[in-house]
């Protein structure tokens, strides 16, 4: 059947952590609860310890750190995580594991978005907005069709868990599970989920403006690392049609008259295509390193399975 590990990343969740751990004791009853602590100032550590589930304190504050040591720590042969806030319904576990037992998927999605649940309980402003930001520049950059990025109700296989590179400190997360799955190829199937608003009084961690921008933020410096040569081809091009308008007028003025006046634009014009250009070598010269990068991943996947013989 398979070990199964519940991963539960808190921060002052004592008014919803007792239920989110009841109801995946009742679902999930083989499995073991975990729960990392992230320097909570209210209850949420006793509570938890209380439940019977496995808690631990993650001193470095921010739900990337906590995601990484979890995966650091936690052996299984499949990881359900969710987060602590009663958002997300226990009882859809059993759809999120069914793909990774089948084999059919090393991640799997719990989709808010596609029935309308999230829009409908979420009440916090631009929300949406945000969300539908981040996936159409994700869908558009590796063309997919991922409906939602940022749920935090996700499954994994051992195989994604144990070879995933956890870079973000934040909820930029979310965003980089998407975008490491697309760029490296596992396998993922998204399943529909309910979604509920948190109970009154308990309060979101989530910043829109401030974590948006971090999330923005981490979709541009991952495109720069998974995806160099367009990265750069946008810089470059940019350049170079600086440098056409600038340096325009100084040519025509040359053919026209035979002369240079506008010596201080010809230096600019000549200054952008030349930086144009540097930028598009850039951009080839990092792209045959992150291919590469590639290659020596699927080696180190293959090693993987061959461990697990």
């Amino acid at each position: 059947m398979g070990k199964i590990a519940v991963l539960i990343p808190c921060y002052n969740e004592e008014l919803t952590i007792e239920r989110v751990i009841i109801d995946f004791k009742k679902e999930l009853p083989e499995a073991d609860i975990y729960v990392y602590d992230n320097n909570s100032t209210d209850q949420t550590f006793k509570i938890a310890a209380e439940l019977g589930a496995i808690v631990k304190k993650e001193p470095r504050q921010g739900k990337g750190n906590v995601i990484r040591q979890m995966f650091f720590d936690i052996e299984a042969d499949y990881y359900v995580m969710v987060d602590g806030d009663d958002t997300y319904p226990a009882s859809a576990c059993h759809q999120l594991l069914e793909p990774l037992k089948r084999g059919t998927a090393d991640l799997v999605i719990g989709d808010r978005l596609s029935n309308g649940s999230y829009t409908n309980e979420n009440k916090r402003a631009f929300h949406d907005f945000g969300n539908d930001l981040v996936k159409n520049t994700i869908n558009k950059l590796y063309k997919s069709n991922i409906n939602d990025v940022m749920t935090g109700y996700r499954a994994f296989s051992k195989l994604f868990v144990k070879s995933f590179p956890v870079t973000s400190t934040g909820f930029q997360i979310e965003t980089e599970f998407t975008i490491h799955t697309l760029d490296k190829k596992f396998k993922y199937v998204e399943v529909p989920i309910d979604y509920r608003d948190r109970p009154e009084g308990s309060e979101s961690k989530l910043n829109t403006f401030s974590d948006g921008f971090k999330v923005i933020m981490t979709i541009i410096k991952m495109c720069k690392d998974y995806k160099p040569l367009f990265f750069f081809s946008i810089w470059s091009s940019i350049f170079f049609i600086l440098g056409l308008l600038i340096g325009l007028p100084v040519v025509i003025e040359f053919f026209q008259t035979g002369f240079i006046t506008k010596l201080p634009s010809s230096v600019l014009a000549t200054g952008c295509m030349i930086f144009g250009l540097l930028m598009l070598v850039t951009g080839f010269i990092l792209d045959t390193v992150v291919s590469l990068y590639k290659k020596d991943y699927e080696l180190y996947l293959h090693n993987f399975y061959d461990r697990r013989k």
